[in-house]
């Protein structure tokens, strides 16, 4: 007798979240547990996620990233513990806070219980509103990045200069600015600097360039053409290393005399970097909050596909690798019969039977 196969989701042997129960199906957990086991599925078959990088001179370029080297640890393997919605420790030395941010993926060590990586998620859809009428080759997917991101991001810059030496390099890099703002949270002292801000942060990215690290997975779903179904190649992995999603935040037209939001995300960096420097550590919240200028603090910012597709522009992108058909190798046992389709990629496969046949 052919044995059984329980609700679950490719790769993941052991996971904090139990698939044979539909709470662990919601559209918070689908969206980081889904893509965790699609990067173990294209791992299996041999094929790597597209690697968004920079050079030394902060331009991106595109290379490829094993999932093993991706999570740090063998995505198949006994050992691996897929931990959701977690503390990673390594980066809670470089911050204090109200509260320890929590990271969307942290792969342990099971044998050790050592954290291996700790990553973020977003899945993300193409084409979006502002792409859905260009030719396919100009599709691009809209982005939201998270506060939290950004505490990730300064954090993992931090750990590459962590002694006395590297915090002094880091100091010089960083500049005076950082003595030569008062007040922080006033505008009208801060836009003044802003130009000298960022050329600070990017020759802080140029220094560290062969020391960057994946920080988010961002795996996107294409459609067809009039958006109601999946394109038949409709799935890829595209990774972020920490050092390009500061080129993503830097795509913007900026206003003359204002702060947008992605100004601020640069004016964050530096702050949280400049406050290492001074005390080994930065106050998350306190950034965070005194330098809002106007804008909630729920997300750093968001770019739009126009601004993405030029980042991510590539053969994965116009094709796809994963194909619809493929979808029933990744979710297992009819786990997508616990989908409660609240957003269009759940609906998508809960009103498609026929793809898990």
């Amino acid at each position: 007798m052919e044995k059984e196969i329980t609700p679950g989701l490719f790769g993941q042997k052991h996971s904090s979240r139990d698939y044979t129960k539909e709470d662990s199906w919601g559209k918070n957990q689908f969206n980081s547990s889904f893509p965790a086991s699609l990067v173990a599925y294209m791992g299996s078959i041999g094929m790597d996620p597209v690697y968004i990088c920079t050079k030394n001179n902060n331009e991106i370029v595109h290379k490829y990233i094993t999932a093993s080297d991706l999570l740090k640890i063998d995505p198949l393997s006994d050992e691996a513990y897929y931990d959701y919605e977690s503390g990673y420790y390594p980066y809670e030395q470089y911050y204090v806070a109200s509260k320890k941010e929590k990271i969307d993926l942290v792969m342990i060590n099971r044998t050790t219980n050592a954290p291996m990586s700790g990553l973020e998620v977003k899945l993300t859809t193409l084409p979006d509103n502002t792409t859905k009428d260009a030719n396919e080759i100009d599709y691009g997917s809209e982005i939201v990045v998270r506060s939290p991101t950004i505490l990730f991001l300064a954090c993992s810059i931090c750990a590459c200069y962590d002694n006395p030496k590297g915090k002094n390099k880091l100091h010089i890099l960083l500049n005076t600015i950082g003595e030569e703002i008062k007040n922080w949270g006033e505008i009208r002292q801060v836009l003044p600097h802003y130009d000298e801000i960022k050329k600070a942060v990017l020759n802080v990215s140029s220094d560290i360039s062969r020391k960057q690290v994946p920080l988010i997975i961002q795996p996107i779903w294409k459609t067809s053409q009039n958006l109601r179904d999946l394109a038949t190649e409709c799935l890829d992995v595209f990774v972020w290393s920490n050092l390009s999603v500061i080129q993503m935040c830097l795509r913007e037209t900026n206003p003359v005399d204002d702060i947008s939001r992605n100004q601020r995300t640069i004016i964050w960096l530096y702050k949280m970097l400049w406050d290492f420097t001074q005390f080994n550590r930065f106050n998350y919240t306190s950034i965070v909050n005194d330098l809002s200028y106007k804008y909630k603090t729920d997300k750093a910012f968001a770019i739009s596909g126009k601004l993405t597709n030029p980042l991510m522009r590539c053969n994965e992108l116009s094709k796809p690798r994963v194909s619809k058909h493929e979808i029933k190798n990744i979710i297992l046992g009819n786990g997508q019969k616990f989908l409660r389709p609240e957003r269009r990629f759940d609906a998508y496969l809960v009103s498609h039977p026929e793809l898990f046949v």
